[in-house]
């Protein structure tokens, strides 16, 4: 594997994503040791010329001999393309590279959402940006995902679960996020993204997890109490990291609670 020598990626030091897979450049040898560095950290007169604000939404590598800086999915594709060549005529190929960079951008103005930061630096003069239709596309995408997963799980508990028609969880969890938009934006509307975006993180999580006992059932069906139980214990972990997320963004415990409370009102409503 070819190492890209004499260059500098910088990455979100509040984004564990973004330093797992920037130190696994170093560690596999695609970046050199002194390969990386956080954005934060970063001297202003290293590299003069770089925008700053946009290293914070795309991630940013930059030739340190040239002082040449390519941004967002054109660095990811400068590293790989270097250690494998043989990749390099598709990382050209401009449907693919337009393909790709909608994804990064997805991923990167959600990346706070998707993971969010314990401590942030509110010394640091740059945030990144809010962009609200990436947004709304993470909260349909991870919307979709988990009423798919909920709908075929509800199949394995049927005998403690009545069955529900085809739309049943897509609207439980479209009506969870009107709810909770409501509830937010009573009291604390300059986090109503930020707190939705946080809530379908967990939901999608929570649903990625059903997906084990979906995959056993195609070996031995583990039956309806025991796919019961399961689901109970992911929803107490889907509580405990509410619980937690809501802290990091001091709302208290008023959107946990309306989130719980929704949850048993429709449990009510569908075992009746």
């Amino acid at each position: 594997m070819k190492t890209l020598n004499n260059h500098m990626i910088l990455f979100d030091a509040e984004c564990p994503m973004c330093s797992v897979y920037t130190k696994a450049f170093v560690k596999t040898g695609m970046l050199d040791d002194g390969g990386r560095t956080a954005y934060q950290t970063m001297p202003q007169n290293t590299c003069p010329v770089y925008d700053r604000q946009r290293a914070v939404n795309e991630i940013a590598l930059i030739n340190l001999k040239s002082g040449e800086v390519t941004y967002g999915i054109q660095s990811l594709f400068k590293i790989l393309g270097n250690a494998w060549p043989v990749f390099t005529p598709l990382f050209a190929f401009k449907p693919f590279v337009w393909l790709m960079s909608k994804v990064y951008a997805f991923i990167s103005y959600n990346r706070r959402v998707i993971i969010p930061p314990v401590h942030e630096d509110t010394d640091f003069a740059y945030k990144p940006s809010f962009k609200l239709h990436y947004r709304i596309a993470y909260l349909l995408f991870t919307w979709f995902c988990t009423a798919y997963i909920l709908t075929r799980y509800a199949h394995l508990l049927v005998g403690m679960v009545p069955p529900g028609n085809a739309y049943r969880e897509y609207l439980i969890c479209g009506g969870q996020i009107i709810f909770q938009a409501i509830i937010v934006s009573t009291y604390a509307k300059n986090k109503l993204w930020a707190y939705l975006g946080n809530m379908m993180t967990i939901s999608f999580a929570g649903s990625l997890l059903l997906l084990i006992p979906l995959a056993v059932n195609h070996w031995f069906h583990p039956g309806p109490l025991m796919c019961t139980m399961f689901f109970i214990g992911v929803a107490g972990l889907m509580f405990l990291e509410h619980i937690r997320r809501t802290k990091l963004l001091q709302l208290g415990r008023v959107m946990t609670i309306s989130w719980v409370i929704y949850r048993i009102v429709l449990l009510i409503l569908i075992l009746n």
